[in-house]
């Protein structure tokens, strides 16, 4: 099959032709059809199978096809991502598809100025990519009007819930046309009973589309096991690196300090390296994923939410050198590879501490991933499994605890225990970290003490005091 057999229009098919795409994978020959006709749609697509085609291409001719009425451009399509990575690489898919096409769109995101985007804003556009956080700061400051959203699209949605994201999709939500008079789609590369709940609550008898089977990894991707102990995995990674002649590694630490400090060893060995994760300006994220695509980095180092969202041409090696506390981030990290029909390596390093994450990875998976022990990096049986420590805190814990609510605004997540607020804190990537913070004495007051209560402050810009959400 081929891409002028789905309906798509004449523009279309000769931006695509420019890209040298000429069949549809899986998810686009299933998903365009239907996003043509209108329908809402439930799509459970593997990150790297084409699904932000799937739904731009069909996207961009529905518009094209009900051109705006006379004046400034109203925002008739908005696409929602969790991270900032992502948003850019969605609006890069709708210029480059919507090339030939009378359409205008942009791209909105936290961690940089919000007067350019007010400015591009209230020039007009069709088309919006966004993410919640910076979304909600230019509704606050009604410098954007969602009232006439024909479509909205809610992409890798499974890590919006993740990233505590559901309060604001509401708020979000409550801000556009009445459900029956748009056109939904929620992409999300795993379901679980949230996703069932928000598609259920967002969609009017959705199409389901599902390529690959959800919670399924590619079959391109070849899978493999290196147990080693834990003091040796840097030494080994560059050992691999060196002696494989790798010239591109994204590799995957479980923190933020943790991705900065093995970069640091790398350069040390005399690999180039670079961190990227939610404490790096997005200055810093942007340069460091420029420099490795363009080959003069050799191993990026990243933690998940900091690497959902990259788009890397024929990356050849991923490389787990921490397991994910979660088994549905095994999924999306070795899914940077083997993207578009090519093929790819994901590597795992696990030590003694990670089997039962690799447990509850395989047992996500429905098989075993083979083990394969690498010459003079065989573990010491003597050894014993110690907690996997996270972050600052240094829990054991190793599952984070479910959130029930995001950015502190009127969900669960914000109340405090007695004798102590809880901060919460989203950074750039959108990794939460919370800290207590000791809140004023109650103190009883006396007839006539007519003294205020402290205040919060709210920053120009913001609207209220709270942190940047990822990628908003």
């Amino acid at each position: 099959m081929s891409f002028d057999t789905l309906g798509l229009s004449a523009g279309l098919l000769r931006a695509i032709g420019d890209q040298g795409y000429t069949e549809p994978t899986p998810v686009q020959r299933k998903a365009i059809p239907v996003i043509l006709a209108g329908k809402d749609v439930l799509a459970g697509a593997q990150t790297g199978t084409g699904k932000t085609a799937g739904f731009t291409l069909p996207l961009l001719q529905r518009l094209s096809a009900s051109p705006a009425g006379k004046g400034r451009r109203r925002v008739r399509a908005l696409v929602l991502t969790p991270t900032r990575e992502l948003a850019a690489q969605v609006g890069a898919s709708v210029d480059t598809y919507g090339r030939h096409m009378p359409l205008q769109s942009t791209v909105i995101f936290g961690g940089v100025k919000i007067n350019p985007q007010i400015a591009r804003l209230r020039r007009g556009v069709d088309i919006l990519v966004a993410t919640p956080g910076r979304l909600l700061d230019h509704a606050s400051q009604k410098t954007v009007d969602l009232s006439q959203i024909e479509i909205l699209v809610l992409d890798e949605a499974d890590r919006m819930l993740d990233m505590g994201f559901l309060p604001d999709i509401r708020r979000i939500l409550a801000l556009l046309p009445a459900n029956g008079v748009r056109q939904n789609l929620l992409f999300s590369a795993t379901f679980s009973n949230e996703i069932k709940q928000l598609a259920d609550r967002l969609l009017n008898r959705p199409e389901l589309i599902e390529v690959p089977r959800c919670n399924t990894t590619a079959e391109r991707i070849v899978q493999v096991v290196h147990p080693v102990d834990k003091h040796r995995k840097r030494e080994m990674l560059s050992h691999m690196i060196g002696a494989g002649n790798w010239r591109q590694v994204l590799v995957f630490t479980r923190t933020k300090h943790g991705a900065n400090r093995l970069a640091e060893q790398l350069e040390q060995d005399g690999l180039s390296a670079a961190a990227i994760h939610g404490n790096k300006s997005q200055a810093a994220r942007t340069s460091a994923l420029a420099a490795f695509k363009g080959g003069k980095v050799r191993v990026l180092v990243a933690t998940d939410i900091a690497a959902r969202g990259l788009d890397i041409d024929q990356l050849p090696h991923v490389v787990n050198y921490e397991l994910p506390n979660v088994p549905e981030d095994y999924v999306h990290r070795i899914g940077r590879t083997g993207r578009a029909g090519k093929e790819g390596a994901a590597v795992s390093l696990v030590c003694v501490d990670e089997h039962r994450l690799l447990r509850d990875i395989e047992r996500l998976l429905k098989r075993e991933i083979p083990r394969v022990v690498l010459q003079g990096y065989a573990p010491d049986p003597a050894i014993k499994a110690e907690p996997i420590q996270n972050g600052r805190n240094g829990t054991g814990h190793t599952r984070p605890r479910k959130q029930t609510g995001g950015r502190n605004r009127g969900g669960t997540a914000a109340k405090a225990s007695p004798g102590a607020r809880r901060k919460s804190a989203v950074n750039g990537s959108g990794e939460k970290r919370t800290a207590s913070k000791p809140v004023h004495k109650h103190v009883r007051r006396k007839a006539g003490d007519s003294r205020k209560q402290p205040q919060r402050r709210s920053r120009s810009g913001q609207g209220r005091e709270r942190a940047v959400s990822p990628g908003g």
